[in-house]
């Protein structure tokens, strides 16, 4: 059974991160309701679903993905930029060695989770506002022994690769065209998302199942029209 790890969200999350978006209340209780019907969602895709509490008082917490990158082989634990989240990782440096053994990458090398994509054995690597080269090169690294490839893409106007660029299978991705650099893409199927919902490639895989956000109906329609199955949330 596959295990997913998730976060509550924190009572402090309307003082999050941000860079590419304004800053705008956030409903506590509304995020706890959306985090709990995720976790949900997850549990009907087969997954054993982790709940941690103990970041709580750190405000981003809940993005827990960004944290570590974990293969079959090795869990790789992220080298944070923002300096409020590195309090994250020894709690999630704690649950990852339940599963696997845990490797570091350290500054000056930045590497968070949200940038990096395995489609089998290649795991694709966003440049972006926190990522950097050092932090691809340490990557590569620790999991060339394992056997994986590691592709750098440049990533511009969004956060993280994945907010732009997921995969719907090993052969074929779901990419916002304007946020990545679609030339290091060359060897997959793309599949654009609509203009109107530029947020709509950030989606989950579980298996051959896949979660998406509710509110990218146009996104969703164009996946299940291609014959995978989608729920929303």
């Amino acid at each position: 059974m596959k295990v997913a790890i998730t976060h509550v969200p924190s009572p402090h999350l309307a003082h999050c991160e941000l860079t590419y978006v304004s800053r705008e209340a956030i409903d506590l209780d509304r995020a706890l309701e959306q985090h709990d019907a995720y976790c949900e969602v997850l549990s009907r895709c087969g997954c054993k679903v982790v709940r941690l509490d103990a970041n709580c008082e750190l405000p981003d917490s809940t993005f827990v993905e960004d944290t570590a990158i974990v293969l079959d082989e090795v869990a790789v634990l992220a080298s944070l930029r923002a300096v409020s989240r590195r309090p994250e990782l020894e709690q999630i440096e704690s649950e990852l060695c339940r599963y696997r053994e845990v490797q570091r990458v350290k500054f000056p090398a930045m590497l968070e989770g949200g940038d990096a994509l395995q489609v089998g054995k290649t795991i694709l690597i966003g440049l972006s506002a926190r990522t950097n080269r050092a932090g691809v090169q340490a990557l590569e690294a620790i999991v060339k022994d394992f056997g994986y490839r590691v592709i750098p893409v440049e990533v511009q106007g969004c956060l993280h690769f994945k907010t732009a660029c997921t995969a719907l299978d090993d052969c074929t991705m779901l990419v916002n065209p304007a946020w990545v650099d679609r030339q290091a893409l060359q060897n997959f199927d793309l599949i654009a998302v609509p203009e109107t919902e530029p947020w709509g490639a950030n989606v989950v895989r579980v298996d051959g199942e896949l979660i998406m956000a509710a509110e990218h109906v146009s996104t969703a329609e164009i996946v299940q029209k291609m014959g995978y199955r989608v729920h929303t949330t």
